[in-house]
């Protein structure tokens, strides 16, 4: 039974533990005084670290590989300001010793409120041919279950189970509250974008024992993933006005607002551009909060700066908490 989670670090620091993690990465690499040690990353249901193991990797490898539950004892300790642990033993888990709930970071809301709730916005559109063109993705067999369990992200924001039916839940609340100050903007047009806008990531991500990008995912990615989607559906549906599939499809590929984001088009329409801003915004202040969160996990106190965002080029400041220490 697993008694050590990565978001325990902070406390056994400098300590051995014996413990239970999924193996998410592993590399070999050479030593400089020749030999060779195991350059690893290990996860469960609160975080990674990074780790390194220096003896008996050939048979680390013999016995274990990437996406494997394993069982390690090891050294926590703080490198270059982040903890990792180095390890002494590394076997492969006995499946009677995991819990896969332990490994598999979740949303702590209400799987199928949130999903009445969604529903709910859908079933309010004055709009029946949008209204039609939704239903048809959530009632769909295999796609309605993969949105329900689907992280939004393998890392960066709402990356656990359920994350990206949080993710879209959440912009279509923003969506729906922002709307009214724009009466360009078609609302019910809107919130159609904001809940396909991301469904290519049901096919794009894979997330059994950890999270990772599959083979369609690597060649493809969600934003041309989602334009095929849409037009399967499209197909499915017809007749069904070509000039809103044109309007929608152009909102799952404007998304991310730039070309070096990854968008093939720039948003062109009031929908297109309120959309792309407003995902952009709900991803970073989720990723904030969890940049927050690692902070305190790391040692800092909730009011210091945190370490460099990649994501978002800078540190961040949690107001709350420096106010609070205050």
């Amino acid at each position: 039974m697993k008694d050590f989670f990565v978001e325990d670090a902070a406390r056994f620091d400098n300590a051995t533990v014996t413990t239970y993690f999924v193996l998410t990465s592993m590399q070999v690499r050479d030593k400089k005084q020749g030999g060779q040690f195991l350059a690893l990353t290990v996860s469960d249901k609160t975080g990674s670290l990074e780790a390194r193991m220096w003896d008996e990797v050939a048979e680390a490898i013999a016995t274990c590989d990437e996406g494997c539950y394993v069982k390690v004892q090891g050294d926590i300790s703080k490198y270059q300001g982040k903890f990792q642990i180095t390890l002494k033993k590394l076997r492969l888990a006995a499946e009677s010793e995991i819990d896969p709930k332990d490994f598999q970071p979740s949303t702590k809301f209400d799987v199928e409120q949130m999903w009445g709730e969604l529903r709910g916005y859908v079933s309010a559109f004055r709009n029946v041919e949008l209204r039609r063109l939704v239903f048809a993705f959530l009632d769909d067999e295999q796609i309605g279950p993969a949105f329900k369990a689907a992280p939004a992200a393998k890392r960066l924001h709402h990356a656990w189970l359920g994350g990206l039916l949080e993710h879209v839940l959440t912009l279509v609340r923003v969506c729906l509250g922002t709307a009214p100050f724009y009466p360009e903007v078609d609302a019910d047009l809107l919130v159609t974008g904001a809940i396909l806008h991301d469904i290519g990531k049901i096919r794009e991500l894979e997330w059994r024992s950890s999270f990772s990008y599959t083979l369609e995912g690597q060649m493809i990615g969600h934003i041309s993933i989602a334009q095929g989607m849409l037009r399967e559906k499209v197909q499915q549906l017809a007749p069904f006005p070509e000039k809103l599939r044109v309007l929608v499809e152009h909102m799952i590929l404007s998304h991310h607002g730039k070309y070096e984001f990854g968008s093939p088009k720039l948003p062109m329409t009031p929908e297109a551009i309120l959309l792309s801003a407003l995902d952009d915004l709900e991803a970073k202040m989720q990723a904030m909060r969890n940049e927050f969160a690692a902070a305190v996990a790391s040692g800092k106190s909730s009011g210091e700066v945190t370490d460099w965002v990649r994501s978002m080029d800078r540190p961040l400041l949690n107001t709350q908490g420096y106010l609070k220490d205050e």
